[in-house]
């Protein structure tokens, strides 16, 4: 503050003075409470209280000192050196109490974990601890400090304070990871037919007597003769369902679709089987291997391996007027076979970075489950058989006995085919003879 030396500027002055120490009073703070520690350390309301105390007693020091030097300055015509030398001090102690006061409320507005009074970081906290202090202390070249930290929150599910398990929302995947499929591929060996009757007849040729010969003039001709019989077989029905209720099928959107897609499998799996396999009794189909023809080796090949006797049985086919379309293998028998190697360790067939269709001698090769293993079935397919459908595959809803009342749907699926094999001499069936 500038000395106040003329009487005029006395007065201006100490009445600026006196508004100053007005606007400064009673500035609002807020404080926390004491920190209970009882270390002596004053607490943030402890330490605004005296300040503020000193700030008062500043001011009213300052009130005092201006009415005396207007006194003076009405008496005298001007003020005294020693009064003037007092009100700058007094004048010095206020602005520094002002200046500590608005600090206080700096800080006090300042957001929680903002500049210095933000929360430790583990870093500092660390670095402050007692264990790193002491170990930092002992001058080491080797070992190490640790501090321990309790976590507050924890993904505990416990009925615990701090365990926030339960809000963790899982990262559910879409639709529903269905069990693996078998590749069915029976029936697109066979050819297709359709029937509008559940009984199929059609006529066989078992016999042909070939009498032609070449014959003189005027001499009687030979006679031929040809045996045919009439051969049937019925449709029969594969057919199987699920009960659903009508909240799941509408809570779960693909609930419906991913259902018909399993019943139809369900039906092409023992479609396959009965194609193969079906003995004929009561309701099975009569399937193509036990109507096949036993394999029997039309030469003697010596040392014969497994491709040796695949060809031996497309030759057995063509002897009886059939070339084979095809082979039909277990996928363990394909395996041993694509795995054979000649004396240097080379694949005979096989070939690891191949992406080619299996073939064998010229035919592809049909990998299924639905053969044993150690087991073959060569034949011409097309010609040989065909299966007539007179119900195709589908998949209908409706209620079954109480549904209605129960709130549920009965979903089916079914269908209703016929198998027949025209000529048995067509397949060949046998054993590779690497099992007992």
């Amino acid at each position: 503050m500038h000395a106040l030396t003329k009487a005029a500027g006395v007065t201006g002055g100490i009445a600026s003075l006196m508004a100053f120490s007005t606007a400064l009073r009673g500035p609002r703070i807020a404080l926390a409470p004491d920190d209970g520690t009882g270390t002596g350390t004053k607490s943030v309301a402890d330490l605004a209280t005296e300040i503020k105390a000193d700030y008062q007693k500043a001011v009213d020091k300052v009130k005092e000192i201006a009415e005396k030097a207007l006194a003076d300055a009405k008496s005298a015509g001007g003020v005294a050196t020693q009064t003037k030398e007092v009100a700058d001090e007094a004048l010095v102690k206020m602005n520094g109490l002002s200046e500590q006061i608005s600090t206080l409320e700096q800080k006090l507005a300042r957001a929680p974990g903002d500049g210095d009074d933000k929360q430790k970081s583990l870093g500092e906290q660390f670095v402050e601890s007692e264990e790193f202090k002491s170990y930092a202390g002992s001058n080491p070249r080797s070992g190490k400090a640790s501090m321990r930290i309790k976590a507050d929150i924890s993904t505990s599910t416990a009925n615990a304070a701090g365990s926030v398990g339960a809000a963790i929302a899982p990262n559910r995947l879409p639709g529903i990871q269905e069990l693996p499929r078998r590749r069915l591929t029976i029936r697109g060996l066979i050819s297709p037919g359709q029937t509008d009757s559940p009984l199929v007849e059609y006529v066989q040729e078992v016999g042909f007597t070939n009498n032609a010969a070449v014959v003189a003039e005027g001499a009687a001709k030979p006679k031929s003769d040809i045996q045919l019989v009439d051969k049937q077989t019925t449709t029969k029905v594969i057919a199987h369902f699920m009960k659903v209720s009508k909240q799941s099928l509408s809570d779960v959107s693909q609930l419906r679709s991913y259902i018909d897609t399993r019943l139809l499998y369900g039906l092409g799996l023992v479609e396959e089987q009965q194609l193969l396999n079906g003995d004929g009794v009561g309701q099975n189909l009569l399937g193509i291997i036990p109507q096949s023809t036993p394999y029997a080796a039309p030469i003697a090949v010596a040392g014969a391996t497994s491709i040796d006797v695949m060809r031996l049985a497309m030759l057995q086919a063509v002897l009886a007027e059939y070339p084979a379309t095809g082979h039909v293998m277990n996928p363990i028998d394909w395996a041993w076979i694509e795995t054979l190697k000649d004396g240097q360790g080379r694949y005979i067939i096989g070939n690891p970075q191949g992406t080619i269709t299996p073939t064998l001698w010229g035919l592809p090769v049909v990998t299924t489950q639905a053969i044993a293993v150690d087991k073959f079935l060569t034949g011409a397919f097309e010609m040989g058989a065909q299966v007539f459908d007179q119900w195709a595959a589908a998949v209908e809803a409706g209620f079954e006995n109480d549904d209605f009342t129960k709130n549920k749907i009965t979903i089916r699926a079914e269908e209703r085919l016929a198998l027949t094999v025209y000529r048995p001499e067509a397949f060949i069936y046998g054993d590779f003879g690497r099992a007992a």
